[in-house]
């Protein structure tokens, strides 16, 4: 499991807001959900280990109605099933999923009647340009991609003079993890020779494989997902290039690793709660999105995952004075950097990046 030790703090402090839970809302519990929203029932289609320990049953108790939850593990798996015409009442995609299912006409627009705890929303995750006025898209998690590092064997220096390039330097050979994700490993060689993330160049593209194919095969990478994290916990590699929230984990876990972000930009990405257009409750699929962007659930998500809350509250709580996050530099993204970008959608560019990954790794 990634939380072991948040985990923890996440039960015992979640019996105290069951109980605020159950003691302020008991009203509403009383009323007939089906008379209210139509139905009794909501299904929610989410990333795994993405969500508070009572999350849901919070839902359940307070508005009186079943919650059903299924996982998936990629923006691409849960789009195959919404093409396929499953019906979900709630999803949770990425940025560049959802401007697709927007141009698709796959999504209705959110009840913002319903939703007054939009008001709640950071300022961060606000105006983002797949969604801009958030028609369609409430914020979930965000944060950014950067590189966790071993203070005692990585000289800042370096990071700071060579930025993204430092993995292609050979006094760190094999002690290299790389994120086994195309757009994000591109994102890496892109920003690296100075391009856009999304480029669709082809010579741009050619270099970034070229950049990619020259470190497998000197820099002697191992490939990882979630096992990133337990790795530099454990300390078995001085350098990973690590997703936000995990790297705010790791951090928590071991006091020898620190975070960086390279001046020649990241990615921002943030996942957002959106309905389908085919969702057969969408009124409680309103009320469970504005249930999520309160303080309590946000706190408690925010807590659990490790991932950047998309409340304002929360965030400037879990990393102000005497917060979870306080002294940790991972948990909060960099905001208003002009070479940051948000990952665009454009599905021959990544069939494209996915082929010369694959070219990238059986290189060696």
């Amino acid at each position: 499991m990634k939380h072991h030790i948040k985990k923890i703090i996440a039960v015992t402090l979640s019996i105290g807001m069951a109980f605020s839970f159950t003691a302020c809302s008991s009203n509403t519990a009383a009323e007939d959900p089906v008379a209210k929203y139509g139905s009794d029932t909501l299904k929610l289609y989410n990333w795994g280990e993405y969500m508070g320990d009572t999350l849901i049953s919070d839902f359940e108790k307070q508005f009186g109605v079943d919650v059903i939850v299924e996982y998936f593990d990629s923006n691409e798996m849960m789009y195959t099933k919404i093409q396929a015409g499953d019906a979900y009442d709630v999803l949770v995609p990425s940025d560049y999923m959802i401007q697709r299912l927007i141009e698709n006409n796959s999504l209705q627009p959110l009840d913002k009647e319903m939703i007054p705890n939009l008001a709640n929303l950071a300022e961060g995750v606000k105006n983002l340009p797949y969604d801009p006025d958030n028609t369609y898209s409430a914020p979930y998690f965000w944060g950014d991609v950067g590189i966790v590092y071993n203070k005692n064997n990585v000289d800042l220096q370096d990071l700071e003079n060579e930025g993204y390039a430092i993995l292609k330097n050979p006094k760190y050979k094999g002690k290299i993890y790389m994120y086994d994700s195309e757009r994000d490993s591109f994102m890496v060689a892109l920003k690296s020779l100075g391009y856009s993330m999304n480029t669709d160049n082809e010579a741009e593209i050619e270099q970034a494989y070229q950049w990619l194919k020259e470190l497998n095969d000197t820099m002697d990478p191992i490939y990882v997902t979630d096992e990133v994290i337990d790795g530099m916990m454990n300390g078995n590699k001085d350098l990973a290039v690590v997703y936000s929230g995990d790297a705010a984990t790791i951090l928590s876990e071991n006091e020898d690793m620190a975070f960086f972000l390279p001046k020649e930009g990241t990615n921002i990405w943030s996942d957002a709660m959106v309905i389908p257009a085919n969702a057969e409750n969408p009124k409680l699929a309103n009320e469970f999105i504005n249930y999520v962007l309160t303080y309590d659930a946000s706190y408690g998500n925010s807590e659990a995952v490790g991932y950047t809350s998309s409340n304002q509250q929360v965030m400037d709580d879990m990393s102000g004075e005497g917060g979870l996050y306080e002294f940790n530099p991972a948990y909060l993204p960099r905001m208003g950097y002009e070479k940051d970008e948000v990952f665009e959608d454009n599905t021959v560019l990544k069939e494209k990046l996915s082929e010369l990954w694959i070219k990238v790794k059986a290189s060696n």
